[in-house]
This record gives C-alpha cells, structure tokens and sequence, in this order.
C-alpha cells in the first residue's frame, strides 16, 4: 500500500479501473474528505444526507469507472458526480438542518464576546447558504470553499463559465449584503 501511496492519481485511476481494490481506496481517502464537505454544504449541514450522498458517489465511481476516458479527470468527475447527485436531492425536497450537527469551532482565545461574534457570524452565513438557490449555492460553494474554475463548475453543473460568474456574482451580492452587520 505504501508504493501505490506515492503513484500519480491517473495511474490509481488506472489500477483501479483494473479492479485493484488497494488502489481505489487510496483515491477514496484522497478525495472523501472534500467530497463529504461539498456534500454537507450543499445539503445545508444534513450530516447524514451528505454521508450518504458521499457513499454514492463513491459506489458510482467504483461502477463506472470503465467509462471515465482520461485518468487524470477523475477528482473532477468526482465533483461532478456529487454536484448532480446533491442538486437532485435539494429538488426533490427542501432540506432540514439539525441544528445540533453544527458545532462552531472554540475560539483559540476564549473570549467570549469574539466567541459568540463569530458564532453569530457563521449562523448567519450558513442560513444566507441555505437560502440561495441550489444552483447558485453549488456554484459559489465549488468556487470559494473548493477553488475550482469556472470552466470546471460550468461542466461540473452543466452550463456555460458565463452563467457561472452571473450565478456566483449574484451568491455573492447576497452574502456580502446578509453579512454586512459583521464587517
């Protein structure tokens, strides 16, 4: 396991296409974590939903990997996978939020007056989140949390760099406006 930890990810994309079972765990632990968190992100902190939308994902790509034509397009297939699968459940219903899944982190120096600032803060982007259109909020999530390119969000969603931008300028305008009372 240790020599397949330091092959390339076209190559693991390679073995594992190949049925190499050591190989398609390592691009599961390479990729679970920033998938699991699109997941919960999208889904608005459903931490189960987006358990299980991660499995999926994950059992899709086991499946279907015979089809992905270039190795090294993986991580973004993945993405995309995930993206699909997360809008499709956010149409089908609203989601609910278990407000007892959402634990701010403790602030380093305890004070509490910054401490509850900042939960007040990350309360109050994460309901702006949950307000934004699906669409809009799986653009700017894909952008600003997970750094991908236009180019890459408007394969991964299905739509042009150009509608991207408008959805991700308009995410934004609402944010910073929601935001404001903290700046």
């Amino acid at each position: 396991m240790t020599a397949l930890a330091e092959l390339d990810e076209a190559t693991l994309v390679s073995r594992a296409r190949d049925r190499d079972p050591a190989a398609f765990e390592l691009l599961v632990r390479r990729y679970q974590r920033r998938i699991y968190t699109l997941c919960l992100r999208m889904l608005n902190g459903a931490s189960g939903d987006a358990e299980d939308l991660t499995q999926e994902t994950f059992v899709t790509a086991w499946r279907r990997l015979p089809e992905i034509q270039n190795d090294a397009a993986f991580g973004g297939w993945l993405y995309r996978t995930a993206t699909n699968k997360c809008l499709t459940v956010l149409q089908r219903r609203r989601p609910t939020v278990d407000l007892d899944d959402h634990h701010p982190p403790a602030d380093v120096d305890s004070d509490p007056a910054r401490t509850a600032g900042t939960s007040a803060a990350m309360s109050a982007l994460s309901e702006a989140l949950r307000q934004l259109p699906p669409q809009q909020r799986a653009c700017w999530l894909l952008r600003e949390v997970h750094g991908r390119s236009y180019q890459e969000i408007a394969d991964l969603v299905g739509t042009t760099p150009t509608a991207v931008r408008g959805r991700i300028a308009r995410a934004r305008a609402e944010l910073a406006e929601v935001m404001k009372p903290w700046r």
